[in-house]
């Protein structure tokens, strides 16, 4: 079996975090995982409930970081090729990283992409397709799972663009938009999650701005011109359909002449163009940082 570290974020999951171990250190055993856990801060039992388990690797944060921080830990402290994130709150099962593992083939991070039977929170799917298709538009692929917390990486592969990343509950959106326009492969395999154990800390309005402006500063970072084109084609257009029909159609044809509202807004469409060139050719420079 492939050698590889299960990474675990955890924080205040008193009522998830046993079962969850016990579940999964069944098949770990098996298969010779290793498991890691970061206990981000806990203020509950989590902590006095992980102590049991002794075979298991722990972290301890101080105070509580983020989800994001918790995995960067995480990353930081393992010695393996491959990593898998996976949830404390009992929504995976053990035998979906099996399955990840067994069709990585040539991927640089394989996604479990949860399925139609998967549990699902009505209240989150506003929020989670207009993200997706806001991902969608600026990464110019379909994303079929944004945010799926069960997911297998090269250690390499991230381990170098660690600084990009959120320490917040964003790191699995923005690692998956990362590695796409960076060139990396990446691919889904469909799992069928359960309903969580315990409440969710996660802020849908809150969290979800967040996870919004981090992904346009991931492609501002890296494919600017998906950003800074469509800016410019807005202006140039409304310019143009203004000068047409205050220019030409209200001041009659004999009378036409150059609106300076429409001449303003298409050279800011200019400029803007012009300007993304120059960020785009700054950002080719700096991907080779990340893939070198």
């Amino acid at each position: 079996m492939k050698e590889v570290t299960i990474i675990i974020p955890v924080y205040n999951e008193e009522t998830a975090i046993e079962n969850t171990l016990k579940e999964l250190l069944e098949t770990s055993e098996k298969n010779g995982w290793n498991i890691l856990i970061v206990n981000d801060g806990s203020s509950d039992k989590t902590k006095e409930i992980l102590e049991r388990f002794k075979t298991i690797k722990i972290i301890h944060h101080p105070y509580n970081k983020g989800y994001g921080a918790s995995l960067k830990t995480g990353i930081r402290n393992s010695d393996t090729k491959l990593i898998v994130f996976y949830d404390a709150d009992g929504q995976h099962n053990p035998a979906d990283v099996f399955n990840l593992l067994n069709n990585f083939e040539n991927y640089d991070m394989l996604v479990g992409k949860r399925n139609k039977e998967s549990h699902k929170e009505w209240i989150r799917k506003p929020g989670k397709w207009m993200l997706s298709k806001v991902a969608n538009f600026l990464t110019g692929r379909i994303i079929p799972d944004l945010n799926s917390g069960l997911r297998l990486i090269k250690r390499d592969a991230i381990l170098k663009m660690l600084h990009l990343f959120p320490d917040g509950f964003s790191f699995s959106t923005t690692s998956t938009i990362a590695f796409m326009n960076l060139g990396y492969s990446v691919g889904y395999y469909s799992i069928t999650t359960r309903k969580r154990t315990g409440k969710s800390s996660v802020k849908q309005l809150k969290h979800g701005s967040s996870v919004l402006l981090l992904i346009v500063r991931l492609i501002v970072l890296f494919n600017p011109l998906r950003i800074f084109i469509p800016a410019s084609l807005a202006f140039i257009i409304i310019g143009v359909v203004y000068e047409i029909y205050q220019g030409i159609i209200v001041m009659g044809f004999e009378r036409a002449r150059l609106i300076p509202g429409a001449f303003f807004l298409i050279i800011t469409g200019l400029l803007i163009f012009f300007f993304g060139l120059v960020v785009d050719q700054i950002s080719e420079m700096r991907k080779h940082q990340f893939l070198n």
